[in-house]
């Protein structure tokens, strides 16, 4: 039987009866036990043939493997003699005759074991008895001990009730109700019973006397005198009574203090309007000096007394003005509000310095464990808070009028009027002032809104603050960016033709922005820091930090927009250049000069003014890729090329490049900046090489463009050949040479950064509608520069051709060379008809 089919638990008992480990035997694997796997000969064999060399030892293995096996054999044959033998029948029946012999002694040896138990038992039976009955003796003795201290402190308790020795009572009473709560089980036996109903009557009586003794003393009886000492030992007695009779003690005397304030402040009374709240709480500071002067003294200093005197005046005072606010209705004003709210923190706050204790805490002491959360005085304000919130944003609507109503810059950079005219333009801001303003005022309510109210009134204005942000981003920001109809154009120069004022008002709001963002998260946190608990997961400033994010995107698209501008004009010149009359290349041209020296007036007006490096380098990314979508845009609008046009076009791009790669300057440089700007003129030097190649002979033409390009397009090549300004009638062999040979080079890919340029580019001004228009308060920008969306930003919705391979502008970001698409389907021929044409050409052809 193989080992598989024998149990794991059989396995594990064989292994522990043998005493055997798998991983114990390091001599001959032969002699290692096999439970678990079945025996391998691979490592035996490469432990006898470690190498090639081994394989001349053969015929002495071979004669050792023999020796091995007949000394197994013969080991065998022992065995089994041995189990004949052991399985003699005769053997088999004696050992089971030993067992049975073996269970019937151990049956007797059980038996007696019981017997011996029970010996034992009836021999312990007496001791047994005599010790529960001692158990029972000692603890009768000492209840009746017990008992007899009970009765005799009682006694004594009677007595010194009789004498009113207070102090004395205290400490007897204490043993007493000690003492008898070891006689609450045994209320059933009579004696005990009386004893009990004794303790609880004289309770009683000390209740009643110790009552009447403060009655006597709180009002000044002089019928009745009782001392201050007296009291203070009462209250001893009355902590020994129980915390019920404590408070009742309290409750009494708070009762009798506040009963003058009830008659003299009545809501009804003019001393109870609201005008003389000031004079509630001077009459209640009055009423706790003396309480502490003279009758305080008396209580002790854990009973709080003076806390339970706050916290009913507190409860009191709050009813009264929670009825006087409602009934002033609308004609409660926020100087009357604000007033009587200031005078009612500043009174909580005194009593939170005299106790040096905070006022919630003072209130939740005193309070019963069964009565909600007490409430301050100025809770009763609350509800009425909403009066103020409408304030602060009438103060903001009148603050923002002015700069929301001209919907443009001359109200947001108005000249100062502590400043010489003369010295306006270069003592100027870097941001707003009407933000700081803002921000200003923003602090100011919102130091005075958490004095008065830290719950719902300072949630209500969190809203009111972060309303008025999207208010001051998109109609005093944002607006401001708009072109008026009514703005005249005749500002901008006739030398740069950009706008200096538009370009030094975009740097302005985006300073502005910046810093109404990175404030916007102060005044979060700080709202976070001062609300209540409740509220402060509710407390988010995101959306409105969004908002001025968008005003940073729409100030920089009118950078761009300046940019562009200034360029226009060695761009059309670029674009109007006839290349196929140059008959040699004549170094830089004056265009490109113009272009890096428009271009550089308009960065270097920028740099200075934006505080944030991080604006400016988004500025720089989107500006690079502007000025390089432009020059391909000129290039295609100046066809054809002819080899010489393009050898001097990569003369001129070369200095653009130089300039792009120099325009951050060393400090704002960046590697993803160096890498995009390096792969999109690369792209264009590419373009151009390609189109200096001689078409004579055709594939040598063809084979650089496959090398420069890295694509099988039949679209692209056309392209090309219409940059160059090939014949018609050379294009068509030039195409069909061109479907020859790629259709052998399998590993071409079906597009590559030409898919996406457009043939027909936009106009001046028109750059693909990449430059928005600021008007929203979201603004789309064009992608930061990465190398991708140089050609992706031209193409238009005509293309002079579909697309070879049905590849769409999103393939416009990948590389013509070296990319990997090696999962994609290359087509040569996207369509029926440009088959049929090829075609049609092939049989117009003369033969040669």
């Amino acid at each position: 039987m193989h080992n598989d089919d024998l149990p794991h638990e059989v396995i594990l008992a064989i292994q522990q009866a043998l005493d055997v480990h798998v991983g114990d035997f390091q001599g001959d694997p032969f002699d290692a036990p096999s439970f678990d796997t079945p025996f391998s000969p691979i490592p035996v064999l490469n432990d006898l043939f470690p190498d090639e060399e081994s394989l001349a030892h053969l015929d002495f293995v071979n004669t050792r493997l023999a020796e091995t096996q007949q000394q197994l054999q013969k080991e065998i044959g022992v065995l089994q003699d041995e189990l004949r033998r052991s399985q003699d029948p005769e053997k088999m029946q004696l050992i089971q005759e030993m067992i049975s012999d073996l269970l019937g002694q151990m049956s007797r040896i059980r038996e007696k074991a019981t017997e011996s138990e029970a010996v034992v038992r009836n021999i312990t039976k007496d001791i047994q008895v005599l010790d529960t009955a001692k158990k029972n003796l000692i603890l009768s003795m000492t209840t009746l001990k017990r008992l007899q201290m009970l009765v005799n402190a009682l006694t004594q308790l009677e007595d010194l009730v009789k004498e009113k020795k207070y102090s004395e009572v205290a400490e007897t009473l204490a043993a007493v109700k000690q003492i008898s709560v070891t006689f609450k089980s045994y209320t059933g036996v009579p004696r005990i019973s009386q004893v009990w109903k004794r303790i609880q009557e004289i309770q009683g009586d000390l209740r009643s006397l110790i009552d009447a003794d403060f009655d006597a003393f709180i009002l000044q009886d002089t019928s009745k005198a009782v001392k201050g000492p007296q009291i203070a030992e009462a209250c001893l007695v009355a902590d020994v009574l129980g915390p019920d009779f404590r408070a009742h003690l309290i409750d009494r005397y708070v009762a009798l203090e506040l009963k003058e304030y009830r008659r003299i402040f009545r809501s009804t009374d003019e001393a109870g309007q609201l005008d003389n709240l000031s004079r509630r709480f001077a009459w209640f500071r009055r009423m706790l000096q003396t309480h502490e002067v003279e009758q305080g003294r008396v209580f002790p200093v854990e009973w709080k007394v003076g806390w339970c005197l706050l916290a009913k005046f507190v409860d009191i005072t709050r009813d009264d003005l929670t009825m006087l606010l409602a009934k002033a209705g609308p004609s409660l004003t926020v100087k009357v509000l604000l007033e009587n709210l200031q005078i009612t923190t500043e009174f909580e706050n005194s009593m939170v310095k005299k106790w040096a204790t905070s006022f919630q805490a003072m209130l939740a002491t005193t309070a019963g464990t069964h009565t909600a959360s007490p409430k301050p005085i100025s809770a009763a304000f609350e509800p009425h808070m909403s009066i103020f919130v409408d304030a602060q944003d009438k103060v903001l609507t009148d603050m923002l009028a002015p700069h929301r109503k001209s919907k443009g810059r001359a109200s947001l950079s108005r000249p100062s009027l502590d400043v010489p005219n003369g010295v306006e333009e270069e003592t100027e801001n870097l941001v707003l002032p009407s933000s700081t303003d803002l921000f200003y005022f923003y602090a100011q309510s919102l130091e005075q809104c958490a004095k008065l109210s830290t719950g719902q009134a300072l949630f209500d204005l969190c809203a009111l603050h972060k309303k008025w942000l999207r208010i001051y981003a998109e109609d005093v920001l944002i607006a401001s960016l708009k072109r008026s109809p009514s703005q005249p154009q005749s500002r901008r120069s006739g030398d740069t033709r950009y706008d200096v004022r538009e370009l030094k008002h975009a740097c302005k709001l985006i300073n502005t922005a910046d810093y109404c963002l990175s404030t916007a998260s102060e005044l979060e946190d700080k709202m976070r820091e001062k609300i209540n608990e409740e509220f402060k997961e509710r407390v988010s400033f995101h959306a409105e930090r969004d908002m001025f994010v968008s005003v940073v995107s729409a100030a920089i698209v009118i950078q761009l927009r300046e940019l562009e501008t200034a360029c226009d004009a060695a761009f059309a010149t670029m674009a109007r250049t006839t290349w196929t009359a140059t008959n040699q290349v004549s170094g830089q041209s004056k265009y490109a000069g113009d272009l890096v020296s428009a271009a550089e007036q308009v960065i270097e007006t920028v740099k200075p003014l934006v505080e944030q490096k991080k604006y400016l380098r988004n500025l720089f990314d989107k500006a690079s890729s502007l000025i390089l979508a432009k020059f391909t845009n000129a290039i295609v609008k100046s066809r054809p090329l002819k080899e010489i046009g393009a050898e001097q076009l990569l003369i001129d791009l070369q200095q653009v490049k130089s300039y792009l790669a120099r325009m951050p300057g060393e400090a704002l440089i960046t590697p993803s900046y160096t890498r995009g700007l390096t792969k999109s003129t690369t792209r264009l030097e590419a373009l151009l090489k390609v189109i200096v190649t001689p078409v004579d002979p055709a594939e040598g033409f063809i084979l650089n463009y496959t090398l420069l390009i890295g694509d099988a397009s039949f679209s692209n090549f056309q392209k090309i050949l219409d940059l160059k300004g090939t014949p018609k009638a050379q294009q068509n062999d030039l195409l069909d040479n061109f479907l020859t040979i790629t259709s052998t080079k399998t590993d071409l890919d079906g597009t590559s950064f030409l898919s996406s340029l457009d043939m027909d580019p936009p106009g001046p001004g028109q750059l693909g509608g990449s430059l928005v228009s600021p008007g929203g308060s979201r603004v789309s920008l064009p992608l930061a520069m990465n190398g991708e969306n140089i050609f992706a930003t031209m193409t238009s919705p005509t293309s002079t051709g579909p697309l070879v391979g049905g590849t769409s502008s999103n393939n416009s970001s990948q590389g013509g060379s070296g990319a990997d698409r090696s999962g994609e389907r290359r087509e040569v021929f996207s369509d029926l008809r440009r088959f049929v044409s090829f075609g049609l050409r092939k049989d117009s052809m003369a033969p040669s």
